[in-house]
């Protein structure tokens, strides 16, 4: 398939939506449009944690825009994320279905600390490069990322629960300044700081950048008003909060350089940026245009131009976990051989089914680092918790149950539901790994037999020389135990035997 030379970045952000249009020559991107929505749908979040109807129905307009702006893209060349909002919010995936409908493209719920090295991958690349240790803060709608790295590569990342919208929300009800509400913001803002600043400071930094909305914000009132003539000061940050609270609102009409749709979450953002300045002992930081969706947009390159992160991540979890590479391979090679032939016609290189398929093949047994009984189990359970670069949220899950499911019962996998899984297309997965995995059970080098596998919507069927069947009666067991699990699900298996004859004739053919 052709690389695309136009990428989409589309960011749901909890204060405003962003699609960032970029063009791709060599290895950069050169910006063409730009499209923003303020929708603060963490300001839609109820008290049970819900994203309210009239909030969403505003994000669908915001969605139904970029959706006109996207029309005509090949899949592969947008990427759209959602941050905090989206991971804390009960109904998130009902939201997300409708969500997807209208925008036309796959929606990714990112955790964190994926959003922390996003952010990152944002900011490096919008910066002149430099051997210089960066500390990026990201000041956010529901969250606040910390990034310490050196060149594009991020090496502490941390994501904290408080965010502009969040944090205007309770401390300054009504859009009302009060000095009580300020000082009870940064309070709590310094107890939220508490769980990372040893750390960080430990880790040590050059120089200080802010990213994103509040920094820019803050930075262009500071600018105008004559409190800083670049970038954000621990002075200017005094004085601007000394006009809020003399102004006891955040009033564009009174204030130089606030813009309207700014003012509401203004004093959430500005109550958080003086919390980390104090805690973590900035005197002066610099303003970067770079974002999250800028970083989206670089690590959508990386992947159509064949240097994935998750890629990277799989191969580093692989040598954490100790797996025997060689015999990761070789079920990744089977399985795929099994998938290729239940999916015709399919584009091998950027399938991304088969692309997960990949992945857990080579990442089915971490969990033996752990214990050997029920190591499916733990592998499950690493994939699920543990941080993995490059991947979303929703694809760590997936991950996760296509590893649980590789071996045992398959009721569970059924009982996940299809939040997790495509049931659809995942028991194609399910049964290439199943069936790879027990074809080689034995982990040698031997010559694989002549395979030949089908599905239809009833279940699946395997031919095998009889001869085979016949000369390894433990796998030919199991693959009759392996019917029966099929069956459990309501789904047939059927283990054929061939003549050799008719093993002949079937190889010549193809």
């Amino acid at each position: 398939m052709a690389r695309p030379e136009t990428l989409a970045a589309v960011d749901l952000g909890s204060n405003s939506f962003h699609l960032q249009i970029g063009r791709v020559v060599d290895r950069q991107i050169y910006p063409l449009d730009a499209v923003r929505e303020v929708v603060r749908l963490g300001g839609g979040l109820t008290a049970e944690k819900r994203i309210d109807r009239a909030t969403q129905a505003a994000a669908l307009e915001a969605l139904a825009k970029f959706g006109e702006r996207l029309r005509g893209f090949p899949r592969a060349a947008v990427r759209a994320v959602g941050t905090n909002a989206l991971r804390v919010a009960k109904n998130a995936p009902q939201f997300l279905r409708e969500a997807r409908a209208t925008l036309g493209f796959p929606i990714e719920v990112i955790s964190g600390r994926e959003e922390a090295r996003l952010i990152y991958l944002g900011v490096a690349h919008s910066l002149p490069a430099s051997a210089q240790r960066r500390l990026v803060i990201d000041v956010g709608g529901g969250s606040t990322e910390f990034i310490i790295g050196t060149g594009l590569d991020p090496q502490l990342t941390e994501s904290l629960y408080m965010g502009c919208v969040s944090w205007s929300l309770k401390y300054f009800p009504g859009g009302k300044i009060e000095k009580a509400g300020m000082k009870a913001a940064e309070l709590a803002a310094r107890q939220e700081l508490s769980s990372l600043v040893k750390q960080y400071k430990e880790a040590a930094w050059d120089e200080a950048v802010g990213s994103s909305g509040t920094a820019r914000a803050i930075e262009n009132i500071l600018r105008e008003n004559k409190f800083a003539a670049e970038g954000i000061s621990r002075d200017g940050l005094d004085k601007l909060r000394s006009l809020l609270l003399k102004s006891e609102e955040a009033d564009p009409d009174r204030i130089a350089g606030l813009r309207p749709n700014r003012a509401p979450v203004l004093p959430g953002g500005l109550a958080i940026m003086v919390a980390v300045f104090d805690a973590l002992g900035l005197e002066s930081m610099k303003v970067s245009e770079g974002a999250l969706r800028h970083g989206v947009l670089y690590d959508l390159l990386g992947r159509v131009q064949h240097r994935d992160m998750r890629e990277a991540t799989v191969a580093q979890f692989m040598r954490r976990y100790h797996i025997d590479a060689a015999h990761a391979e070789r079920v990744k090679g089977l399985s795929w051989k099994i998938y290729d032939a239940l999916v015709p016609g399919a584009d091998r290189d950027d399938d991304p089914d088969r692309l997960m398929l990949g992945w857990a093949a080579r990442l089915a047994e971490i969990g033996l680092s752990i214990a050997h009984a029920a190591y499916h189990k733990h592998s499950a359970y690493v994939l699920s918790n543990a941080d993995m670069p490059g991947f979303s949220r929703m694809e760590q899950a997936r991950l996760a149950r296509l590893v649980l499911a590789h071996r045992g019962k398959l009721g569970k996998l059924r009982d996940a539901g299809g939040e997790v899984l495509d049931l659809g297309a995942d028991w194609k997965l399910v049964f290439a790994l199943r069936v790879a995995s027990l074809i080689l059970r034995s982990r040698s080098d031997a010559r694989l037999p002549f395979l030949r596998v089908a599905a239809d919507p009833g279940g699946f069927a395997i031919d095998l020389p009889q001869s085979w069947l016949e000369e390894n009666p433990l796998s030919a067991d199991a693959l009759q135990a392996e019917a029966r699990h099929w069956k459990s699900v309501d789904l047939k298996l059927e283990v054929n035997g061939l003549s050799d004859k008719k093993v002949s004739v079937l190889q010549q053919v193809r």
